[in-house]
């Protein structure tokens, strides 16, 4: 055979190498790629789950409090009651010395 023959042969094994190599390559990448995304997925679940848990308690904090609130409505409508020189306000019980 002629030497063009064999260089054309070779440049022909370098081309099919070369985008063998480029496939595997991207294949590689891509496989990185979507082993990041799953990471990112169980993440962004997790801080969902997390997320949730804290609506959660904070419902049950705010439920709490409006039944502290009204507890605490209710006993000074109690006192307001008992009181025999009337009700005061909040401002009048943190003067010093002020009589109602």
């Amino acid at each position: 055979m002629a030497a063009w023959i064999w260089i054309v042969i070779a440049i022909g094994v370098l081309v099919v190498l070369a985008v063998v190599a480029f496939g595997a390559m991207r294949g590689r990448d891509k496989r990185q790629r979507r082993e990041q995304a799953q990471e990112l997925r169980q993440e962004a679940e997790t801080r969902s789950r997390q997320a949730e848990e804290r609506e959660r308690v904070a419902q049950q904090q705010v439920r709490e409090a409006r039944d502290s609130r009204k507890a605490a409505d209710e006993a000074s409508a109690h006192a307001d009651e008992l009181d025999p020189d009337g009700a005061t306000t909040p401002d009048e019980e943190s003067v010093p010395g002020r009589s109602a």
